[in-house]
Formats: structure tokens, C-alpha cells, sequence
């Protein structure tokens, strides 16, 4: 489609750079942009704000140096650096390609966004992104970011998150894009979004290098856009977790392959709400005979498409008759020491309230 919306698609490209040079944020990866660096950034940036992920990628780094270590490295180490980010499967898929990235490539990042989504994890936004700040391919990476100033830009007025949308933005992008400084321009477009042409609240029009070809700017329209369906409402359900403290160990189990939070570990937990009354009937089926019970609160943690409502309950237990030793088996409940909980099992986010509320004092170190 012929861009419209703007008088002189190069002077567009100019004025963002120029921008960019100015006002670029200030982020680890970008001053050391290997394949492996950009690449290990896009995925831990995605679902999550960039403030956050700055001690991440830091900590991950320092564990996990190179293509080569996260290859090798365990599945429970990887989520416990993962641990607090959420999304896992996303941790999983990077140790998934760094192995295939070894086996077929030779240990080197492939250069070309085809290539790219050849491995785990990788689809069109994170393989244009690599390709264009490693490689310098002109492409557009096509996230939320780039899709909200399009819509803006152009007054684009329908669902900006259908396969039209994206395609539309993908040929307005094309048309734009500079021959040189690819990458930069992905991340001058990054910053434009995420820090000018805000996605809630005001946009900061006056700061904007584009302001001028703005057509949502120029119709006052820039709260209306960019439209998108409603959410879909979610599932509540509601759980009973338990912190079981026996002989200075917490009790814990890992969750399934498959699913929510898979192969994650979690702290014993069953559906409903569980009351007094109910909870030395639930603990006996677990093996356990407790000598103190006391309630943690409740707390709600939210999922894409479900939420969970949950309430605890601290038990300290004198018994356990199901006791095994021994490296755990997937969904039995073991043991674990302060120093393991720390350091080696990785309890998802979603029990956050409680995991706040462990007793060091009830925990032996190792």
C-alpha cells in the first residue's frame, strides 16, 4: 500500500534515528549486543517490563555465559534463574535451541530471520529483531510496540492484534525502513513505543520526532487507538497451599510435564477451599500428623485465561508416614532445605504471598 500518511518516507527514517541518538534508553544488551545477549534479552523481555528484567538477564549471564553453557546446563537450574519471570515454557524453549544451535550450527547463532525461527522459541518478532541488531537485516520486528504506532500513525481503526493488522503494519513498516542502521531502527521504534507513544494513558505527543505525520495526533484520536478486542473473561479457581514444615525441611512437589507452570515445583496444594474442619482429613492423606496449624491469608494470583483465588495454612507436622529419600519424583512430595529452595527448586510466582511468608527459623541450611 501506498504510505499516505506521511509527505517523505526518508525524512520519517531520519527524524526517528536522529531521535533515537538523542534519547535511547540505556540497556545492558544494548551495549553488547551479541546474538546470544539480544537474543537472551528479546525472550526474558517478553510479557515483562524492562525494568525488571535488568537483574535477570544480569544473574542468567553470569550462571549461563555462553550459547555453549546454557546447552548444557540443567532444566532446574535454568528455571531457577527463570524464577519470579513467569512463562517458563520460554526458558525451556532458550536451553531447547541453544542445544539445537550446537548440534546444527556449529555452536553459531544463524544469521537470517528464516533461519532464526528454525529453533525453539524463536517466531517472527524475536528472529527480525536478532537478525536486524546482529546482522543488520531490514526487516521489521512486529511486536506491540511497533503495531500501536502504526495504528496512530495511520489512523488505522480496526482490530490491531488480527493477521490484516499485522500485515498492514508489516507493508507500512517496509516502506520506511532504512537501508542502514536496521537495528537501530527496530529499537528507535521500541523506544518510540514504549516510551513516547504510550500504550495506557497519554501519549507524549509534544516529545514525539513523528508528531507531524501523525494522523491519530492530527484527529485527536490518540486515546481511541490502536482498537482491540475485548478480553475474554477469565476461570477463577480456588485453591487450598500449605507450607508442611517437618524435621527443618519444606515440603514441596513438582508439578506435571504438561500444563500450567509444567515441571515447575510447588508447595502442597489441593482445589477448593479447605477450613479448619477439613484440613487434618487432607493432611492425613498426605501422611502427616500435624501439631500446629495456622492460617496465612489469601491471595490471588492471575494467569492469562484463569486466576487463582488461594488461601493458606502453615502446619507444623511431628510425622510422616510416606517419607522417601532420595532425588524426587515427578508429583511425590519431598523435602527440601533452605539452602535447596534458595538455590536449586524453582516455586513459581503465583505463590509469592507464601513463599514471603517461609520460617528460616523452622528451615535446617542443608
Amino acid at each position: 500500500m501506498s504510505n499516505k500518511y506521511c509527505e517523505n518516507n526518508n525524512s520519517l527514517s531520519v527524524r526517528l534515528l536522529d531521535w533515537y541518538d538523542s534519547n535511547r534508553r540505556i540497556l545492558p544488551w544494548r551495549e553488547d549486543p551479541s546474538p546470544y545477549h539480544v537474543w537472551l534479552s528479546e525472550i526474558m523481555l517478553q510479557q515483562t517490563r524492562v525494568e525488571a528484567v535488568r537483574d535477570y538477564y544480569a544473574r542468567f549471564l553470569r550462571k549461563l555465559p555462553t550459547i555453549e553453557a546454557l546447552a548444557e546446563a540443567e532444566e532446574d537450574l535454568c528455571t531457577k534463574l527463570w524464577q519470579g519471570l513467569g512463562y517458563y515454557s520460554r526458558v525451556r524453549n532458550l536451553r531447547r535451541a541453544a542445544k539445537q544451535i550446537m548440534d546444527d550450527y556449529d555452536g553459531i547463532m544463524p544469521a537470517t530471520s528464516h533461519e532464526l525461527q528454525r529453533l525453539a522459541g524463536i517466531g517472527p518478532y524475536t528472529a527480525a529483531a536478532i537478525a536486524s541488531i546482529c546482522f543488520d537485516e531490514r526487516i521489521p520486528a512486529i511486536d506491540g510496540n511497533l503495531l500501536r504506532v502504526f495504528s496512530r500513525m495511520t489512523g488505522y481503526d480496526k482490530d490491531i492484534k488480527n493477521t490484516a493488522a499485522k500485515a498492514a503494519a508489516r507493508e507500512y513498516y517496509d516502506e520506511i525502513f532504512p537501508k542502514e542502521r536496521c537495528g537501530d531502527f527496530n529499537q528507535a521504534l521500541m523506544d518510540l513505543g514504549a516510551c513516547i507513544c504510550l500504550p495506557n494513558g497519554t501519549p507524549l505527543c509534544e516529545d514525539c520526532p513523528w508528531m507531524d505525520f501523525c494522523r491519530a495526533n492530527a484527529d485527536g484520536t490518540c486515546q481511541q487507538l490502536p482498537v482491540t478486542a475485548p478480553k475474554a473473561s477469565r476461570d477463577i479457581e480456588y485453591k487450598t497451599v500449605f507450607l508442611i514444615y517437618y524435621q527443618g525441611r519444606l515440603a514441596l512437589r513438582r508439578r506435571p510435564d504438561r500444563g500450567l507452570l509444567a515441571g515447575l515445583y510447588e508447595y502442597p496444594n489441593t482445589d477448593g477451599t479447605l477450613h479448619n474442619s477439613d484440613i487434618s482429613a487432607y493432611l492425613q492423606q498426605l501422611g502427616f500428623s500435624s501439631v500446629r496449624v495456622r492460617p496465612l491469608g489469601q491471595a490471588k494470583h492471575i494467569f492469562t485465561h484463569k486466576e487463582w483465588h488461594m488461601t493458606g495454612w502453615e502446619i507444623l507436622a511431628d510425622e510422616w508416614e510416606e517419607f522417601t529419600s532420595g532425588r524426587p519424583k515427578q508429583h511425590e512430595l519431598f523435602l527440601a532445605s533452605a539452602s535447596e529452595l534458595r538455590d536449586v527448586y524453582s516455586i513459581p510466582s503465583a505463590f509469592a504471598k507464601y513463599t514471603s511468608q517461609i520460617r528460616p527459623d523452622y528451615l535446617e541450611e542443608t
